[in-house]
């Protein structure tokens, strides 16, 4: 994974792989025909990426299986556009994508007489309205007595930006995380305006405080310790203490400092990524000595050594475990 994909692809797949907020994105946004065949219950998230490597620069991707009311299973294919501007080739990114899946369900069910249902999704939370064709044929050459021959498909789109912030989701930790990846596109002052709508939904979901602060850190340029502390006051009052001690407050400005002044130095993002790195291992070594006391050398070696990726994911544990061995399970 490239730094451009980061830091929404860790945020995104750590809320999306909850089968719950799944469960409730798939309820909210597919169409009503779809929605009333679903089965009650959430959908499995089904592991591992059928993205190239080099399209994961710009994309994710999560595939989903549920059941619906007829007794078929029925996958739900999502691809997670991460650049600020469409893409007018994604149809031919989802198309590959599910060429993969059903190449390995094929190598899994020998036996197969009917191939399963994949329905494609795009979520988008670029800055652009996407206006390009949501049909397959759209990228394809032809003559229209050709058409009845040639394969096509419309994928349903989900572009954050262009749904009023209340209709991004009825469950509340998908409408908070919904909106930290809306707006964490955006220019600095919108990112700003929209602080309080995140604060509000934040604060009925905040068992999801530390992934999204962290999410928060990383995407809003201007985010400021007196919004840091406001957020953690207001969200997790209890925690104030822990959250907003001495030295955590001074890493987070430091370090603030330093991946700015680090990317003005170099002229490149990697100074950046490195800094913002640095800074969110030393944060949540101070979060872990908070909740459990003394850390022992190996796991802090570990977490200084650790990716921006394993290092969101036990940060999006800390608050849901009891133990330390359970932040790095």
């Amino acid at each position: 994974m490239t730094n451009l994909a980061q830091p929404h692809d860790a945020f995104c797949k750590a809320l999306l792989s909850d089968p719950e907020n799944a469960g409730a994105l798939l309820r909210t946004h597919l169409p009503a025909p779809i929605v009333a065949l679903l089965a009650p219950g959430n959908p499995e998230l089904v592991p591992g990426s059928f993205l190239s490597p080099h399209l994961r620069a710009h994309y994710s991707d999560l595939l989903y299986k549920a059941q619906t009311t007829t007794g078929r299973t029925i996958f739900f294919y999502i691809l997670i556009e991460h650049k600020s501007y469409p893409d007018r080739k994604v149809a031919w990114q989802i198309e590959q994508g599910r060429h993969r899946f059903l190449e390995q369900w094929t190598r899994e069910h020998p036996e197969w007489q009917l191939l399963p249902a994949v329905l494609p999704l795009v979520l988008y939370h670029g800055a652009q309205t996407w206006t390009i064709p949501t049909d397959f044929l759209s990228l394809v050459e032809y003559d229209a007595a050709m058409r009845p021959w040639l394969p096509d498909f419309t994928y349903l789109l989900i572009d954050l930006g262009q749904l009023p912030d209340e209709a991004l989701a009825l469950q509340a930790r998908l409408q908070a995380g919904l909106m930290a990846l809306k707006y964490g596109t955006r220019d600095a002052k919108t990112q700003m305006a929209a602080l309080e709508k995140i604060i509000q939904a934040l604060m009925q979901a905040p068992e999801l405080l530390i992934p999204l602060m962290i999410y928060l850190i990383t995407t809003f340029d201007t985010l400021d310790q007196n919004s840091i502390d406001t957020i953690i006051a207001r969200v997790e009052p209890q925690e104030t203490a822990m959250m907003r001690s001495l030295f955590a407050r001074q890493i987070i400005a430091q370090h603030k400092d330093a991946w700015i002044s680090e990317a003005m130095t170099k002229g490149t993002m990697q100074g950046r990524a490195e800094g913002r790195a640095e800074g969110r291992a030393e944060f949540l070594l101070q979060m872990l000595q908070e909740r459990f006391g003394s850390i022992p050398d190996a796991i802090r070696e570990q977490v200084l050594s650790a990716g921006q990726e394993e290092t969101r994911t036990w940060g999006s544990r800390l608050l849901k475990v009891n133990s330390l061995s359970e932040v790095f399970q």
